[in-house]
């Protein structure tokens, strides 16, 4: 009795600390990812690499002699202007296209190929760091957790409610929804629904780079980070149901304490499969995903 409490206490709770902190970051990654499908009806293959740019992002800033916080700052800025400008030099011109989803998809996978070739162009293909901003830890509860896992589980649970906030609780949100349901009559009523449509698409882009920043610290940066976090949020989104926030969140922190859990189990090998594996199970029972669409929040 005693060994398994002792196993609970510190071997299971550490590790679901540890999945909840990477979680939440996933979750902020899912929510770029369904807020731009939901009100744009738009599948970012690229979205992948925009959080790899944010990581980059933090490592280039850091190298310029700014602190990891001005980097934080910074980060989700200049990736909103790096994607308002991808929406209305790339997705815009095929975005009223009779084949809009196939074009959009293609597009943005053929730019996912081209930004991470430029990363390893610039950057180079070897794994790189980022010292972590806040070091030490905190006992809580009789157990040490690391300080700044802590710190992303705050900031990223705040950021989470804020864009719930965003989207269901301010006029922005109704305007960028309304336009997201009715495009003729949003801009009959004088919404400038193509700056919208690209302010959107920005936010999301800047959400997943915010997303690579907070995880510098904790894992390397590297070229084809995106390509593992990207199948995870598109996961997370698929059984969430596409374009639902609170699927995006409950479904990123459910696959995360899995993957995290299994790991004391099975092979890291197995992760994939796993959570294929549930979100095939998930599609059987429903097709539509755990909460449908974004309007239904």
């Amino acid at each position: 009795m005693t060994e398994a409490l002792e196993w609970l206490q510190f071997v299971l709770a550490p590790q679901m600390i540890n999945g909840l902190s990477i979680g939440v970051a996933v979750v902020l990654m899912a929510l770029g990812l369904t807020i731009i499908f939901g009100l744009l009806d738009v599948i970012n293959m690229a979205h992948g690499e925009f959080y790899a740019i944010g990581a980059y992002l933090a490592v280039a800033l850091l190298g310029l002699g700014l602190s990891f916080w001005w980097a934080l700052a910074l980060t989700p800025v200049l990736m909103a202007v790096l994607g308002y400008a991808t929406e209305r030099g790339l997705i815009q011109r095929v975005f009223h296209s009779k084949d809009r989803h196939t074009l959009t998809l293609l597009l943005t996978f053929g730019l996912a190929i081209v930004l991470e070739d430029v990363l390893k162009i610039i950057f180079g293909a070897n794994p790189l760091r980022v010292e972590t901003p806040i070091t030490g830890g905190s006992e809580l509860f009789g157990l040490f957790f690391p300080n700044y896992r802590l710190f992303v589980m705050t900031a990223g649970g705040l950021l989470i409610a804020a864009v719930w906030m965003l989207v269901f609780r301010t006029s922005l949100g109704a305007i960028v929804r309304a336009a997201a349901f009715d495009r003729h009559m949003s801009a009959s009523l004088g919404v400038p629904v193509s700056r919208v449509y690209a302010a959107t698409f920005a936010f999301g882009v800047a959400l997943a780079g915010l997303a690579g920043v907070l995880l510098a610290p904790i894992y390397s940066v590297f070229p084809t980070m995106g390509r593992d976090f990207v199948l995870i949020a598109f996961s997370v989104v698929i059984i969430g149901g596409m374009g639902s926030i609170k699927g995006a969140v409950l479904s990123g922190l459910l696959l995360t304490q899995v993957q995290s859990i299994s790991s004391l189990f099975i092979s890291p090998v197995w992760n994939d499969p796993l959570l294929f594996g549930i979100m095939v199970m998930v599609l059987m029972w429903r097709p539509q995903g755990l909460f449908g669409k974004l309007g239904h929040a």
